[in-house]
């Protein structure tokens, strides 16, 4: 989809009856106000003759509109329904912050194609430019710091990817015909708890978030991760400019405004936008599970039971390494067996973290040092020898820079790289892929819960469908091969693979 191609009657209709369906997929811009809003905003619904409707909150500010300060736009849930397009995928890349500490050029670079053309993709598909895309974002997420935190002026800056107050204020008062300052004035705004901030990501519900928590334990390396009285949390490793940090988060739902709750120490402040963008692929919060569910609605064997779609999301991962770790100790044994096995490798080869909350001890493991160890000594924490050979592979392909594809690569480039590393196979390939790479056609069609699930569906329960057999069934659900496996775990509820 392109800016051109929203059709304005479709556009009036989803905002007469505030259709959250629709809510972040465009914006209504008013001429009468000079403010733009979500199609859900409580306000009256301005006469047709003042509307006119943007694909993004970038192309809404460049031809002069405000955010709303009643449904406010940087709250709109994320889309990812049109991230296979390469103009998408710019845009998210400047969305979460890639020019915060590099430059069009270098960005362009990084992508494949010169400067020029990436700014003509985006004005083209958004009528807006690389700069302005990346300035919106930075306000927009100034704005929600200054809604929701106490943060100083100075912290809100820098964390919104301001390199300075100055700069910070005069983009401000630009766009916003406001101070940040007068802004929260008027804004009843929560103050940090002690030294934490508290964020809010929204998503298009329906979530399941028990079943979503459940998940995450059952597969948690402990230590790193806990899952206790509703909240997830874990720690990390984030690097801000120079700067490596680490700490920890955690995570609950507030199921009625349809937002999950993240709580950070605030000597993470300046980390704040992209561990925000990591939390919503973690739980896969862009998705649009009614969306997907309607594609799949008459694929054979899925379709008849998607009664609703409140776990049609596929758990991400907060690290690539760190997930295929863990999937290469889950190789041929059981979940709690593989997390058993996590666990002990992260208390003799992780570092420790200090002031960590309960439940937590751990920082997440890191190539360079889990390739330093012996294959041997690593067998010693109860991992076979050909599996331990694999980790130190695989962490020594981390090390080279060999989890970091090239911009829009394809599931089948992504998998055959990963299988180079020994011991690597297709399981685990689609699964990284899946579940760290955001891949939604991954389908690691060997998993046993998997093949499990889909003889139960079929009518043979007891017996598991063949690998073979599953792939070839798999084809009916392109591309959205991830969301069906995920479909499938979640009829195994507690006997998840």
């Amino acid at each position: 989809m392109d800016q051109a191609s929203l059709e304005f009657e479709s556009c009036y209709r989803a905002i007469l009856v505030r259709d959250a369906r629709f809510d972040g997929m465009f914006y209504t811009a008013v001429s009468s106000t000079g403010i733009y809003c979500r199609p859900v905003c409580p306000a009256k619904t301005p006469r047709r003759g003042n509307c006119s409707f943007y694909l993004t909150a970038a192309a809404a500010e460049r031809a002069g509109f405000r955010p709303c300060l009643r449904c406010r736009p940087e709250l709109a849930p994320g889309r990812a329904d049109f991230s296979e397009t390469m103009a998408w995928s710019i845009y998210c890349r400047l969305a979460e912050g890639a020019l915060d500490h590099g430059s069009v050029e270098a960005l362009a670079r990084d992508i494949g194609m010169s400067s020029r053309h990436m700014r003509r993709l985006l004005l083209d598909h958004f009528g807006v430019t690389p700069i302005e895309v990346a300035q919106t974002q930075r306000l927009l997420f100034a704005k929600k710091l200054l809604h929701e935190t106490g943060l100083p002026m100075l912290e809100v800056a820098l964390a919104s990817g301001f390199a300075s107050l100055r700069r910070f204020n005069a983009a401000f008062i630009e766009s916003y015909h406001m101070s940040p300052s007068a802004l929260r004035r008027e804004r009843t705004h929560m103050l940090p708890e002690g030294d934490v901030v508290t964020l809010r990501l929204s998503y298009r519900p329906p979530l399941d978030w028990p079943y979503w928590l459940q998940c995450l334990e059952l597969r948690a390396i402990v230590g790193i991760e806990a899952v206790a009285a509703g909240v997830y949390r874990r720690t990390l490793r984030m690097t801000s400019g120079a700067k490596t940090l680490t700490g920890w988060f955690e995570v609950c739902a507030d199921a009625k405004r349809h937002v999950l709750v993240v709580k950070v120490p605030r000597h993470l402040s300046a980390c704040l936008v992209p561990l925000s963008q990591r939390v919503r692929q973690l739980f896969d919060l862009d998705a649009n599970p009614r969306l997907i569910a309607e594609q799949l609605k008459n694929a054979t064997l899925i379709g008849p039971h998607l009664k609703d779609a409140s776990r049609l999301r596929v758990p991400g991962a907060w690290d690539a390494f760190e997930l295929g770790i863990r999937a290469v100790l889950g190789q041929q044994v059981s979940v709690r067996g593989a997390s058993t096995l996590a666990q002990r490798l992260a208390q003799r080869y992780c570092d420790a973290l200090e002031d960590a909350p309960a439940g937590l001890a751990y920082l997440p493991p890191e190539p360079v040092r889990i390739a330093a160890i012996n294959a041997a000594e690593l067998a010693s924490i109860g991992v076979p020898r050909s599996r331990a050979v694999t980790l130190v592979e695989f962490a020594r392909f981390a090390a080279q820079g060999g989890l970091v594809f090239p911009f829009g690569a394809k599931l089948g480039d992504i998998v055959a790289r990963l299988k180079q590393v020994p011991g690597i196979g297709d399981w685990t390939a689609h699964y990284i892929a899946m579940r760290a790479l955001r891949q939604a056609d991954a389908f690691p069609s060997g998993d046993l819960g998997l093949r499990h699930a889909a003889a139960r569906l079929s009518g043979h329960a007891g017996k598991p469908l063949s690998a073979r057999a599953l792939n070839q069934l798999s084809e009916n659900w392109r591309p959205w091969r991830a969301y069906a496996a995920s479909q499938l775990w979640s009829s195994l509820a507690k006997e998840l693979s």
